[in-house]
């Protein structure tokens, strides 16, 4: 009977040692780095897309940069999500227990939060990006439309900008023109969110070998 208990506790130890390597630590951090570093690199993509647009387009009208100062705080926004994960992550990874220094964070935990942390940065990569080119083109758009510069050469006014329309029509064209901007920054926002939902979840997925 005594032999049957340590052949057991013997295939429980080995099973530990599978489950839970010295290695799977670096999983959860790397995770943490991804969410975070991805994100912000996004968000920091998007405001340089936006912000160089913003400040041109201000040089010749700066009653529109306050408006359309909406892409960079939405490509701001990216950032804190991945802050977000970083924290939640960061949080959940025990450290060796001491003494012992046995390590109780298993290969399934740090796998489910590197691909959280990966779900949440990536997202907010490609959302950083898609807000930074929209609002690349948005704001010059906009801040041309509000100088009646004509930046689409045709001789027929009713397809394209011509700067021989009145006061009238134009500042109709620019509020039309911010709409559209916005709502594409807004869908495009949401990929970040998307990530930082699913994120949570799997963040949530985990096995302890402490027996907890």
């Amino acid at each position: 009977m005594g032999d049957e208990n340590d052949a057991a506790n013997y295939v429980y130890d080995q099973l530990q040692v599978y489950l839970c390597p010295s290695w799977a630590l670096s999983l959860g951090y790397m995770g943490v780095a991804a969410g975070a570093c991805l994100s912000n690199w996004g968000s920091a993509w998007g405001t340089w897309k936006s912000g160089v647009s913003l400040l041109n387009t201000g040089i010749q009208h700066p009653g529109s940069v306050m408006k359309n100062v909406i892409p960079i705080v939405m490509a701001g926004v990216i950032g804190i999500y991945g802050l977000i994960v970083a924290v939640i992550l960061a949080g959940n990874i025990p450290p060796p227990t001491v003494g012992t220094g046995e390590n109780i964070y298993s290969v399934y935990t740090g796998m489910a939060h590197l691909c959280a942390g990966l779900c949440c940065g990536l997202s907010g990569l490609a959302a950083g990006g898609c807000i930074g080119i929209i609002g690349d083109y948005g704001v010059r758009s906009v801040g041309y439309r509000s100088s009646n510069i004509s930046v689409i050469f045709s001789t027929d006014k009713s397809s394209g900008f011509d700067g021989g329309d009145d006061d009238g029509a134009a500042s109709g064209d620019e509020n039309k023109l911010f709409v559209g901007m916005l709502i594409m920054l807004i869908f495009s926002e949401a990929l970040a969110l998307y990530g930082l939902i699913v994120a949570l979840i799997v963040s949530q997925h985990a096995y302890s070998c402490g027996g907890e």
